[in-house]
């Protein structure tokens, strides 16, 4: 059976989320059933992230196993026709080694979150963008920002329902960027790991608004990590400023 990876874009409003359900809409039961028009029988497909409800996706790698060799730029046009109205696109697909996985084989994970920083409602961007209306200091965001990359123990950061066997991650980056646009002043972060806790990239945000803000010190944000309890975690931010940016392999599929 010929294996082949999407790269995935989608806009995460309407969905629960990425996972399948039964009785909600996924953003991976949505590409199932358009797979299911294109070769009868059921589908599974597999993501190298599972992304939650409202987070949207930029370079969300996922692959599927068809039964008929596709041309991959026709089998993507096929995709992108049956996932109409949809807002998910197949952005790239290519053919991969029958043992190639998209969450197995990835090296690392790349996200993106946006804070936008204004008083007036957000037209334009609502729904992908968490919006404060208080300026922030970036400066001491990254500060705080530094002291949680490397290796630690970050149960502090780590939702009270993650699954994952350990607490311990190595976090590569956490940069803090201000971007002026025409919408207004815009504060990124940009986080790389191989791998996240649930709700890890959600509950930073949410503590290092707190510190832009003048809430909390970096020196806060040291002995929440530290301190390696839920409760001394932040605010944990709403999801739809997050995007799931993209994914690092041994060698780009899409190359």
């Amino acid at each position: 059976m010929p294996r082949f990876a999407l790269k995935v874009e989608y806009h995460g409003a309407p969905f629960v989320g990425w996972q399948r359900q039964k009785e909600h809409v996924s953003v991976q039961g949505t590409i199932e059933s358009a797979l299911a028009k294109l070769e009868p029988g059921p589908h599974t497909i597999a993501a190298a992230g599972r992304t939650d409800a409202g987070v949207h996706g930029l370079g969300q790698v996922a692959h599927c196993d068809m039964t008929r060799d596709w041309d991959p730029f026709r089998l993507s046009e096929a995709l992108n026709y049956h996932l109409k109205p949809n807002p998910i696109a197949i952005v790239a697909c290519s053919r991969v080694d029958d043992d190639w996985h998209a969450r197995f084989s990835a090296l690392e994970r790349q996200y993106l979150f946006r804070i936008l920083t204004r008083r007036a409602p957000a037209t334009h961007d609502k729904g992908q963008v968490w919006q404060v209306s208080n300026p922030l200091n970036v400066q001491e965001m990254q500060r705080a920002a530094d002291m949680l990359l490397g290796k630690h123990d970050f149960t502090t950061f780590r939702s009270t329902i993650c699954q994952a066997l350990s607490p311990i991650k190595t976090l590569d980056e956490l940069r803090v960027e201000q971007v002026d646009g025409f919408a207004g002043t815009e504060v990124h972060f940009h986080v790389r790991a191989r791998s996240f806790l649930h709700n890890q990239v959600r509950s930073f945000v949410g503590t290092l608004e707190r510190v832009g803000a003048g809430s909390w010190t970096p020196e806060d944000v040291r002995d929440a990590l530290g301190a390696k309890e839920r409760a001394a975690c932040g605010p944990v931010c709403p999801p739809q400023g997050l995007y799931l940016a993209g994914v690092v392999y041994s060698q780009d599929p899409f190359a």
